[in-house]
């Protein structure tokens, strides 16, 4: 069963049906027992960084997702989920991250021809051997929607990059926590794809 963490992010019900297509017992929840039993355990997200921890905060989760992690437990961050496993947001000056993985969130810079938020399909380098993306051919497109962007402290747990005005860390593993700064639920067949590896991790 993959436990889906529930502290009222926007992209919760778009995870579960992916999931669910894959053929996937799922848990929407935000009980600490439910979530510590669960094979693997994902936390979405769409919002704002100091909102989002302040749920997590609120709902006891915190906690919860440091004995995920500590405990060995298949982890995965997606999008906004992504942001919250690391120390610190430019959106949010003064909130204290997750701080699973040492890294910034830093803000788009501003460029010319350049939208922010950041909206759409961008092609991925992968990082050869990273598990997510096992049998996921270079340059494939995945679908992102953020205006904050992940760099990482140590290159060596970036599994994908991706480029919209400066180099972005789309996608990190360490261990058992994984992240995807764009959203697998909606990057079509490749997205399944990595759910699938994610999904298949021993």
């Amino acid at each position: 069963m993959i436990g889906i963490i529930d502290y009222d992010a926007g992209n919760i019900k778009s995870v579960e049906k992916a999931l669910q297509s894959l053929g996937q017992e799922t848990a929407v929840t935000r009980d600490p027992e439910t979530l510590l039993k669960a094979d693997k355990v994902i936390l979405p997200g769409v919002g704002a960084f100091g909102d989002a921890m302040g749920r997590l905060r609120q709902y006891g989760l915190e906690e919860v997702i440091h004995q995920i992690a500590e405990k060995g437990t298949p982890f995965l961050g997606i999008c906004l989920g992504l942001q919250l496993l690391f120390d610190s947001s430019e959106e949010s000056p003064g909130v204290k991250g997750l701080g699973l993985l040492p890294g910034k969130i830093l803000r788009i810079p501003d460029g010319e021809g350049l939208k922010i938020p950041h909206m759409g399909w961008n092609s991925l380098e992968i990082t050869p051997g990273a598990r997510l993306f096992r049998g996921i051919p270079q340059d494939s497109y995945v679908y992102f929607v953020h205006s904050y962007y992940l760099k990482a402290e140590d290159p060596a747990i970036v599994a994908a990059s991706t480029q919209y005005g400066v180099s972005i860390h789309a996608s990190v593993e360490r261990d058992n926590v994984f992240a995807c700064q764009f959203h697998p639920e909606k990057s079509g067949e490749i997205g399944l794809r990595i759910l699938k590896n994610f999904i298949e991790l021993a």
